[in-house]
């Protein structure tokens, strides 16, 4: 991997964030190749990707297929996945890992990157990697990002920062993300985890969309402490963290439009499959072995996990 424009990227996972980081990194010029499956396959083939933002749209051209054996040698293969998914596509990272490629894994949780290497994807290609968006698939071939923000950070799991991490980096800010180099992607990945779980159960329990949940009584009372639940179930687990990090958390939260609702929340009024057990019951399972209350996470865990039983 010489220089960062023009370089050749798989996306396994043409979603709502795979589909429209593909569309965006298409546009800044590199080679992206798309990873889908049923009429969503189809529209790529034939009429090519469109991604709708808050400021414009656009179509692309990208290369989609359902096998990623057409994909040829890539630099950079990225997982985007749900993570009851990460399965499924396991093969096709390990398939591009061992031709070259630096598995990139943007999915919720704190466990993919292991979670890809007992999959048979070698160490030494899987890199620590985050985003903070709010993208949905509205129709075949169409992606629309909904937030304002499109943040990215991308790191080694252990160790400095290296050269391949700086141009991956520097791929996404070609394609208009705000992209950073993380200097510690795990303690990023568990700081992501306290928002994005957080606001998952709490939107989750009511069926409500944030701004909602933000205004109800105790609502934020609600957020703060699942916050605190994840930040000190990390602490226990030896990350080190700032003792402001709850109120840059829920500054954060406060600083999103009322109407976005967590992808967690999408799901479940859809009525399929969610990333619960990734999400609070990853917290509650997680502090169990930590040593570390977490009733916010317990509540959200059995109440929604009977919730979907139920239907």
């Amino acid at each position: 991997m010489e220089y960062s424009r023009g370089m050749r990227i798989a996306v396994l996972g043409a979603g709502g964030v795979g589909g429209y980081y593909g569309g965006a990194l298409a546009r800044a010029g590199h080679a992206v190749a798309l990873l889908a499956r049923g009429a969503h396959l189809d529209a790529l083939k034939t009429r090519g990707l469109e991604v709708r933002t808050p400021d414009e749209r656009f179509t692309v051209a990208v290369q989609a297929s359902d096998d990623a054996k057409t994909f040829g040698e890539c630099d950079v293969a990225i997982v985007a996945v749900k993570t009851y998914s990460l399965m499924e596509v396991a093969p096709a990272a390990r398939l591009l890992a061992a031709s070259g490629a630096a598995v990139l894994p943007f999915l919720n949780g704190v466990e993919a990157m292991d979670r890809l290497v007992e999959a048979g994807v070698p160490e030494s290609q899987v890199l620590g990697g985050l985003t903070q968006v709010s993208v949905l698939k509205v129709g075949p071939g169409v992606v629309e990002r909904k937030s304002p923000f499109q943040k990215v950070a991308v790191g080694e799991r252990r160790g400095a920062p290296s050269e391949r991490v700086r141009l991956i980096v520097e791929a996404f800010q070609q394609a208009g993300a705000e992209a950073r180099v993380s200097e510690d992607i795990l303690a990023d990945l568990w700081r992501k985890f306290a928002f994005i779980t957080s606001t998952a159960a709490a939107c989750g329990l009511s069926r409500a969309p944030l701004g909602a949940v933000r205004d109800a009584l105790y609502g934020r009372l609600l957020l703060e402490r699942a916050v605190k639940e994840v930040l000190a179930v990390a602490r226990a687990r030896g990350l080190s963290l700032e003792d402001d990090e709850a109120s840059k958390i829920l500054s954060f939260i406060d600083s999103i439009g009322p109407a976005i609702k967590p992808s967690f929340l999408v799901d479940l009024e859809k009525g399929g499959p969610t990333e619960l057990d990734d999400l609070s019951g990853a917290v509650s399972r997680l502090g169990r072995e930590a040593g570390v209350e977490t009733p916010v996470h317990d509540t959200a865990t059995a109440a929604l996990s009977a919730a979907a039983k139920g239907r």
